[in-house]
């Protein structure tokens, strides 16, 4: 069954559609996030308006977020693949419609479902006009070559320190949708970074953004609701901007243990196949923006093991957050977000912590495996790495399964190989 939505982002668009959900994005009925609204002066710090291409995104992601947490996967036939629809009203629509099916293909590789976009066009809002004046008016502003996504994990607060060891000054963006476990953690590290380095804190932007009563868990699409948040306000730097998304290549090449984790049932978020069609989007749109991942050929280990600044990274390791849901821990008494300590982030978490030989103090609900769900996560790990000794796949085949691999073949062989050997040791202690 295909589900409908329609976006409306200005008062006076009546455009319907029937049969279709009515989501304004432009009051708080059905959505709640604080882009306009967080630190209002924080954000006219930006020295321009942002580019309408990358106001376009960013409602573009939401809405995609919005359909995401709206449509379970459990009714559909296949308990997984869904049929979205969205109708979009868009300042940049020729634009647009040149790159449709570029994003509809992005999407589809990115969540695993069937995206079809019909774009209309619409003008500023009351509140984006409003906003502009606000921002060419304010006498405050930052200036930066470089952006950094700050998502509160262990490997954005590797990038995050290696960047500021290194004598760079990006801005920081991160970005949060569930419950406080993740903000908790992306505050803390803000924290760290900015009096270690004594970083000034204006440098440092976190949002908020989730439709209400979202019930669909998966969420294929945040990660581009993430970017597209930093996209936005570098388009508003006047210069062209790098965009660090640190993040471990082993988790990017996204590669299954076992047939349960294929394709998009393990996220895909900086899969290099999604990267290359979201740098793509970008060109084609005009925004200057690069998007780089500077340890696209490391495994999470080698991240800490080579961190500029290891001392520090050793005294905070604790303070990141790793897990898929850092909050469930409330159902068994746990008043405090935490690693469950089984799921696949958690880990390749404790495996890359053990690689370096440093001591674990990070929280972790169940760190022996022992309740039932997590004894079926352990017993899967333990058979994907069985199959990748017993009859292991050739390398350069085993990096295919999650989508295209088209450049520097042998380096992702190799990163896959090491990635395995770094879990297999973890598994193999417990």
């Amino acid at each position: 069954m295909n589900m409908v939505f329609n976006c409306h982002l200005n008062e006076g668009d009546t455009f319907q559609v029937a049969g279709s959900e009515h989501v304004p994005l432009h009051t708080k009925e059905k959505y709640a996030y604080t882009l306009w609204t967080r630190r209002k002066s924080h954000l006219n710090m930006i020295p321009h308006f942002f580019m309408s291409e990358a106001i376009d995104l960013f409602y573009i992601s939401l809405m995609v977020f919005y359909a995401d947490r709206k449509v379970l996967r459990r009714t559909q036939p296949d308990a997984w693949t869904r049929s979205i629809t969205i109708y979009m009203p868009v300042l940049c629509l020729d634009k647009w419609n040149a790159n449709k099916q570029l994003l509809e293909s992005m999407l589809d590789f990115l969540t695993g479902d069937h995206w079809h976009f019909l774009f209309r066009e619409r003008i500023l809002n009351k509140y984006e006009k409003q906003r502009r004046e606000v921002i060419q008016k304010s006498k405050k502003k930052l200036s930066a070559t470089e952006f950094c996504m700050l998502s509160g994990g262990l490997d954005s607060f590797i990038g995050a320190t290696d960047l500021l060891a290194s004598g760079h000054c990006p801005i920081f963006v991160g970005n949060y949708n569930g419950g406080k476990g993740v903000s908790v953690y992306q505050k803390k590290v803000i924290d760290l970074l900015s009096v270690h380095f004594a970083y000034d804190k204006n440098r440092f932007y976190q949002f908020y953004a989730a439709p209400k009563s979202g019930k669909e868990d998966t969420t294929r699409s945040r990660s581009l609701m993430f970017f597209a948040h930093a996209i936005l306000l570098a388009s508003g730097m006047g210069n062209p901007i790098s965009l660090f998304v640190p993040e471990n290549g082993v988790i990017s090449l996204n590669i299954p243990l076992t047939v349960h984790r294929s394709g998009s049932l393990s996220t895909r978020t900086t899969h290099p196949h999604f990267m290359e069609m979201l740098r793509l989007l970008l060109s084609n749109m005009g925004l200057p923006i690069s998007i780089i991942n500077p340890y696209q050929f490391k495994t999470k280990g080698e991240m800490i093991r080579d961190c500029f600044a290891p001392q520090f990274l050793k005294d905070n390791v604790k303070w990141t957050m790793s897990c898929s849901h850092p909050d469930l821990g409330r159902y068994s008494g746990d008043p405090e977000p935490s690693h469950c300590g089984c799921c696949l982030p958690c880990t390749i978490r404790r495996a890359a912590i053990k690689f370096v030989g440093i001591k674990d103090e990070s929280k972790y609900r169940d760190s022996v495996y022992k309740d039932p769900e997590h004894a079926i996560n352990l017993k899967s790990y333990r058979l994907g790495l069985k199959s990748y000794i017993e009859h292991p796949m050739h390398p350069l085949m085993a990096i295919q399964q999650s989508g295209p691999i088209t450049k520097r073949n042998e380096d992702y062989a190799d990163l896959y190989k090491r990635g395995m050997e770094e879990l297999k040791n973890f598994i193999e202690s417990l």
